[in-house]
């Protein structure tokens, strides 16, 4: 390892709250990851832990996620080199907005259903400040760290249950866990700085998306890495379901229906890796895609649909395929994570009989133009 990519894990990646984060796992999926990698992309990056340990590692790193509040943790963490939120862009976060009568979602939606209104108000007035920010990786900062900040506040870090105020007023609950009744502001405030203290510049143009995978895939080229990260079909509860409020708030729909108790947005959005019915057709569609990529990481649950076997077969159209395990003794691993169940990584690497990338082949016409 070069000195540069030692002093790069001197960064420590802001701790999520979200499930299916994989930064417990961190070092274990980097025992698989081979040599010689130069670009890698994380897919579906989610909380961005995977993103920053290829960013850590020095690789051009390309980050992508279907959902936009976990895009602008990419845009904070993956693609920022340098920026900052200073204490200037805190006053004019913190200030009374001007324009507050555009700006009242959370109050109308929100209220009493996971905020108190004094609550919802602040963070209506803080999503119109946002819009002051000039420089969009300062704006991508502030989303990053109001979104956790919500996270932090609501008991259980999502919001697919009606509970939060009736936990907020447990005394039990609450010396538990101190920020149910902080003010959200609070929480920001000291949650900041883990933010600014994990940007780093590892000389590489990394690149955050929002986008379906399967549009991305065909517009990015000499990438030697995947990682596969897709949402655990048949195996958890719905993420957007839990993660609703803060696509909500960052996107500010003003032309969605809010349904049931908790006033998930409708209609939701799907990527062809949600449903059943979708899955095997999207994974064959995910590969083909990638028959350009040498080597892929691919992150599972024994719980999971298709099951392993039938999940390794489809795989092994593509690749040759080594399974990984490792057993959940609590269920606190993320999603599908249930005691006694194994988070699976697939290491797949070329067929080697007939596997030659375009780098490989640049690589042999050089050599046969030098010779």
């Amino acid at each position: 390892m070069l000195f540069e990519e030692f002093t790069n894990f001197n960064y420590q990646f802001p701790e999520p709250q979200y499930l299916g984060a994989k930064h417990t796992h961190l070092a274990w999926i980097k025992k698989f990851i081979p040599n010689n990698v130069s670009t890698a992309i994380d897919a579906f990056a989610g909380s961005q832990s995977v993103a920053f340990l290829f960013k850590q590692l020095g690789y051009k790193t390309l980050t992508n996620d279907y959902l936009n509040f976990n895009n602008q943790i990419g845009l904070a963490l993956i693609e920022n080199k340098n920026i900052k939120l200073t204490s200037e862009d805190l006053k004019l976060l913190f200030q009374q907005s001007k324009n507050k009568e555009e700006f009242q979602l959370m109050e109308n939606t929100f209220t009493n259903v996971f905020f108190e209104k004094e609550e919802a108000n602040f963070l209506d007035n803080f999503r119109a400040n946002i819009s002051l920010l000039e420089n969009p990786i300062k704006k991508a900062i502030a989303f990053a760290v109001i979104n956790r900040s919500m996270t932090r506040k609501i008991t259980m870090g999502h919001f697919g249950h009606t509970q939060a105020l009736v936990y907020a007023s447990d005394p039990e609950r609450i010396k538990r866990n101190r920020s149910l009744i902080r003010p959200i502001k609070e929480i920001f405030e000291e949650i900041l700085p883990k933010y600014n203290n994990a940007v780093f510049d590892n000389k590489r143009e990394n690149q955050s998306f929002n986008k379906n995978i399967l549009e991305l895939l065909p517009t990015v080229e000499k990438v030697d890495l995947a990682y596969f990260d897709p949402p655990y079909c048949d195996s958890h509860a719905d993420y957007q379901g839990f993660y609703h409020l803060l696509e909500t708030y960052t996107e500010y729909w003003k032309d969605k229906k809010f349904i049931n108790g908790i006033k998930r947005y409708e209609p939701q959005r799907f990527s062809g890796f949600d449903k059943k019915r979708d899955v095997i057709n999207s994974f064959e569609k995910l590969f083909e895609l990638s028959e350009e990529i040498p080597n892929w990481l691919i992150s599972y649950n024994n719980r999971s649909y298709p099951g392993i076997e039938e999940f390794e077969k489809i795989i092994l159209k593509y690749r040759d395929v080594k399974v990984e395990a490792k057993t959940y003794h609590n269920g606190r691993g993320g999603k599908g994570s249930v005691a006694g169940s194994q988070e699976i990584l697939f290491v797949c690497n070329p067929k080697k009989k007939h596997f030659i990338s375009t780098n490989q082949n640049e690589n042999l016409l050089k050599q046969s133009i030098q010779q």
